[in-house]
């Protein structure tokens, strides 16, 4: 679903939160008012709901580069203990998942 979500806002970037029960993500969250562009998704914070279940966040790089930039690092800090970021062509091999320190981490698809 995150790879087809990504193709469908190409050549913008696409961004959603990540829902988990346990260490298994489940879901994405897409919060109202999210602005994506060409380099950039903005988040609504104060639209995103009180809920534990929230983990982290998924993003889009349309560039295939699945390295975090500063502003990501930044989310990443203060969003959740895991982040993943796809990378174009959007397949399910290009995507690295990161810690909130933007530390790499290994994350298996099921």
């Amino acid at each position: 679903m995150i790879m087809e979500a990504s193709k469908d806002t190409y050549p913008h970037e696409f961004g959603a939160f990540l829902r988990a029960d346990g260490n298994i993500i489940y879901e994405i969250a897409l919060l109202p008012g999210t602005i994506q562009g060409d380099q950039h998704t903005i988040f609504q914070m104060w639209q995103r709901p009180i809920d534990f279940s929230l983990v982290g966040s998924v993003h889009s790089h349309p560039s295939g580069n699945t390295h975090p930039s500063s502003q990501d690092l930044l989310m990443f800090s203060n969003s959740g203990d895991v982040h993943i970021i796809v990378g174009y062509p959007f397949t399910i091999s290009s995507y690295s998942a990161y810690n909130r320190k933007g530390e790499s981490i290994d994350l298996k698809i099921l």
